[in-house]
């Protein structure tokens, strides 16, 4: 039986970056060219990092197959097809794919929102999760061509997973049909919204946000609980804010609830609240997920959230950077040699 070789995916979201809550804020737009040089320098790291072989999606708007049709570089190419539809059950179908095709990292280009719907689908999955969508949290800037030098040193072998890409954090909710889902930065409780709802969510609406990371230095609905009580990434800690409409009291505080837009949020209540901790949000509200309100809780309804490390694995890009740098594994690879011969310069 044939061997195959390590690969990176790169998973990259056509749609992120595009909706309509440009709108009603001032977000900035990522355009599909601009998603397709992300793919081709993320593919170029990945390769001048020892990986031969690139897993991407066959999607409508050709942006991952754009991209490295005609790119000259000494890899193959492999190209999954998920029977694209550009709806939110893209990502998972991307991420299942991925990892039937044995992919030891991912790069994902993408917004919260993407990221989320990678975890739902793999768990398990190492990731360099990069910025382009609205609200970002947990992607973050990056150069793609760095994303994928981390994510090929990863997926060849040449570092140590274990000791470069730690699980995160996330919010997990069981809801009161017996399901379960999942945020990775934020689980807001909003009064009078509605499912689906794509703008910026009104402050005198929110109720309760449960968080896994309060982030004082970001937009959306983790500054609420990063501007009193922060939490990164690396504490082992949530937060849990209590909010109140405007004409029932509470502090106010001043919070960026999206890009280039500042609100008043009348807070309650702030404390942190440790890993596995039980916290019951009641209806009636819709559950907003990393922005997303996808479900609503009927009057007498309730579901539990809790914040727990459950993955996926993120890589940490300068950790992994450097210790490549330690293992001199750039040394004598002119013009990029590595152990299957020669790559060419313009990689």
């Amino acid at each position: 039986m044939t061997t195959r070789s390590p690969a990176v995916g790169i998973l990259a979201n056509p749609r992120a970056g595009s909706d309509v809550r440009r709108l009603a804020a001032r977000a900035g737009s990522s355009t599909l060219e601009g998603k397709r040089s992300q793919v081709t320098r993320a593919a170029v790291g990945a390769c001048a990092a020892g990986v031969r072989r690139i897993v991407i999606v066959r999607e409508p708007l050709r942006v991952a197959v754009g991209a490295l049709e005609s790119l000259a570089i000494d890899i193959d190419v492999e190209v999954v097809d998920i029977g694209a539809r550009l709806d939110a059950k893209d990502t998972e179908r991307a991420a299942e794919a991925m990892r039937a095709a044995g992919c030891g990292a991912l790069v994902v280009l993408g917004g919260d929102g993407t990221n989320r719907a990678l975890a739902r689908a793999w768990p398990e999955a190492c990731v360099v999760p990069v910025s382009t969508g609205t609200n970002n949290v947990f992607p973050r800037m990056l150069e793609p061509t760095i994303a994928g030098a981390a994510a090929g040193l990863i997926a060849s072998g040449r570092l140590p997973t274990e000791d470069l890409a730690r699980p995160v954090k996330q919010v997990r909710v069981a809801l009161p049909d017996g399901s379960q889902d999942l945020a990775l930065v934020d689980v807001g409780l909003l009064a009078d919204d509605a499912v689906g709802n794509l703008m910026p969510v009104e402050p005198a609406k929110i109720r309760s946000v449960v968080l896994a990371r309060a982030e004082p230095a970001s937009v959306g609905l983790s500054p609420i609980g990063g501007l009193l009580e922060p939490a990164g990434e690396k504490d082992d800690f949530g937060v849990l804010v209590a909010c109140t409409a405007h004409a029932d009291g509470g502090r106010p505080l001043l919070v960026p609830v999206s890009p280039g837009l500042y609100r008043t949020v009348h807070v309650a209540s702030a404390r942190r609240v440790a890993l596995g901790e039980e916290i019951v949000l009641r209806g009636p509200g819709v559950l907003a997920f990393d922005g997303d309100r996808d479900h609503a809780l009927r009057a007498g309804e309730h579901a539990v959230a809790r914040v727990v490390r459950g993955g996926p694995r993120v890589i940490d890009v300068e950790r992994t950077l450097a210790a490549a740098a330690a293992s001199g594994l750039y040394l004598d690879r002119g013009p990029f040699r590595d152990g299957h011969g020669l790559l060419p310069d313009c990689c």
